[in-house]
């Protein structure tokens, strides 16, 4: 076949299959674009999930009436000077707008501060319309209207209403967290979905912004990040053990201002909350990345949601180090979710409000006196009203022993040592307080200045156990088992020069190995923890993770997880009865302990119920 020129309308159509998947890569790029532009306030209309309607107003500095044949010219745009590194907006490539007009009918109204009045220009399918004179507030309009009704084959394969509106609905929240000084509206054809009202400048305007976005809840569980390496800064929020999801959706995180989705920075994530949240479990993170503009490339993908880091290694430990260090900062905190799931579960079969006396059969209130046909009258251990067998007055000891009910008619044997004493030292001011009770054998009741507090003792144990072990390794070179056969691994030679690189490190876990001739590696000694191991398929695992992350981390996790088993082993058993003194001092242990306030498995190991809460309860506030 014959070489020949492409139409200019099919350059921008393919142009456009690489900019504009959908409708909220077009609202992304005309946000990026509003607030390039100096914009103070961005409102988004929507209708039929953005493939009827797209319509960007801003308030920014707006385009000239001269300069508008050029604005959805190709390769044309205001935001990049001679120096392809230096880029300090959101956009820079001058693909957005005709990628836009060749697949959708686009017009944009448009007004400079100092201009009379405003200008259009309308694109309709890649054909262009002369400039006409049009009334305008200073500031620029777009409206996209029939998107991919040039390409009809890419309109097939876009989702329903509900689920590109919410795409754009994300696309706004993510832009919204990183500029809190701007106003963010998005309205679709029948109401307003999102206001973000303007917060201001400065931390804590970033954080009242991120509590619009991702709920009031948010800044009560999260842990504030400020770290700096090698020129690079980190700072933002990220959730606490406690507070998760169950997928990655709200994770946010900011290049330069640029919300990019990133696997390393989500793979870092993961690696920072590995010992202290379930792995189905994803925590929640609003987090921002400064660093020199010429370090990282942003420039990868023509949607500009990728970026390439020239150190990835750097940017890893640094969020992992940071988060950890936070959680380890943090001491002991609970989610107020627990506390929330708590009140709810008190709430569901009761009455919240005094019941007027037995005779009353309101909804939620069971009489305890009903007649029966033989007689019966009031049987005290099935009344709803019946106190709760916590073991306070006369017989508190009974709450820290009890025993089947064969050892007696009550089920229970004193101890030698009364409550009154056990507990005489504990200071109620203390984070958990004061041990009072064990109920199910498994649960300990503990009780501070203004809170009620329930420990979960196995787990919390297991948290105790593990973070001894895992202190234990840290510490010394953790012991190695010398291989009768020293085993030698062929691998690719890039494989085995970054694994030889990383041999000090590995060194440190316990696993000695060494170059072995061209492509091969020998390894010597493995972590004695791991036992009998495939070596070749740990030496291949490792050599994987170091070419994707630069680092050797999956030998520590593998470490980690061995000691996550013998911590949840070797650990107090749920049903096992322990003493007063047992329970203060366990509390105590979980105090001095970072992370405690989860299980290895990511389970919350207390939950915390505020006295406020439980005098609301009484119906008292």
């Amino acid at each position: 076949m014959p070489i020949r020129q492409l139409s200019e309308t099919v350059i921008n159509q393919i142009a456009a299959g690489e900019v504009i998947e959908r409708p909220a890569s077009v609202v992304k790029e005309l946000v990026e674009n509003a607030i390039d532009a100096g914009a103070r306030r961005v409102e988004v209309v929507t209708g039929g999930g953005g493939l009827n309607l797209i319509r960007v107003s801003d308030d920014g500095s707006g385009i000239a009436a001269d300069e508008l044949p050029l604005a959805i010219g190709r390769h044309c745009t205001s935001k990049l000077s001679t120096d392809i590194h230096a880029i300090h907006t959101l956009g820079f490539r001058g693909e957005a707008l005709p990628s836009i007009g060749a697949v959708g009918r686009l017009s944009i109204r448009s007004r400079t501060p100092a201009a009379e009045a405003g200008a259009e220009i309308r694109v309709d399918g890649g054909r262009l319309s002369p400039v006409r004179p049009a009334a305008i507030n200073p500031g620029t309009v777009v409206e996209v209207r029939d998107l991919f009704f040039a390409t009809p084959a890419r309109l097939k394969f876009m989702k329903g209403e509900r689920a590109e509106s919410s795409a754009v609905a994300d696309v706004v929240r993510r832009v919204a967290i990183a500029f809190p000084a701007i106003r963010f509206t998005l309205a679709g054809a029948d109401r307003t979905m999102l206001d973000f009202a303007a917060a201001g400048d400065g931390p804590e305007a970033r954080l009242r912004r991120i509590a619009q976005v991702m709920g009031s809840e948010f800044p009560e569980n999260a842990l504030t990040i400020d770290a700096m390496r090698e020129g690079v800064r980190l700072t933002g929020h990220a959730s606490i053990p406690a507070f998760s999801r169950a997928n990655g959706l709200h994770q946010y995180v900011y290049v330069n201002g640029r919300p990019v989705r990133d696997r390393l920075i989500a793979s870092a994530l993961r690696g920072a909350y590995a010992d202290v949240m379930a792995r189905d479990r994803h925590p929640v993170a609003a987090l921002f990345i400064e660093l020199d503009p010429a370090l990282v490339d942003v420039n990868v993908h023509p949607a500009k949601a990728d970026v390439r880091f020239r150190d990835p290694g750097l940017i890893r430990g640094l969020i992992v180090g940071a988060i950890r260090e936070a959680l380890a900062a943090s001491g002991l905190r609970a989610s107020t979710g627990g506390a929330a799931a708590m009140l709810g579960a008190f709430r569901a079969g009761g009455v919240s409000y005094p019941h007027p006396g037995p005779a009353a059969d309101h909804r939620g209130f069971q009489p305890a006196f009903r007649a029966t046909p033989r007689g019966g009258g009031f049987d005290p251990t099935r009344s709803p009203s019946r106190p709760l067998d916590f073991g306070f007055g006369e017989n508190a000891q009974a709450a820290y022993v009890a025993e089947p009910a064969e050892r007696g008619p009550a089920g229970h044997r004193p101890t030698e040592q009364g409550p009154d004493e056990a507990l005489s030292d504990t200071p109620l001011g203390a984070r958990l307080g004061a041990a009072r009770a064990q109920v199910h054998k498994n649960y300990i009741v503990a009780q501070s200045d203004d809170a009620l507090v329930i420990v979960d003792q196995h787990a919390a144990h297991e948290r105790l156990v593990y973070e001894a072990l895992k202190q234990a390794l840290s510490s010394r070179t953790a012991p190695s088992q010398m291989l009768l056969l020293p085993e030698i691994v062929d691998l690719p030679e890039d494989d085995a020069e970054r694994l030889a690189m990383h041999a000090e490190t590995l060194g440190r876990f316990g696993l000695a190995l060494e170059r072995f001739g061209p492509g091969a590696i020998i390894v010597r000694a493995t972590p004695a923890m791991l036992g009998e191991t495939n070596v070749p398929d740990l030496v291949r695992d490792l050599a994987d993770e170091v070419a994707e992350h630069d680092t050797a981390d999956g030998l520590e996790a593998r470490l980690d997880h061995i000691a996550a088993t013998m911590a949840c082993h070797g650990s107090v058993r749920s049903g096992r009865i322990l003493k007063p003194d047992e329970m203060n001092a366990l509390l105590r242990q979980m105090e001095a302990t970072p992370g405690s306030g989860t299980c290895n498995h990511g389970r919350p190991t207390y939950i915390e119920l505020k006295l406020a809460d439980i005098e609301r309860l009484f119906g008292r506030r």
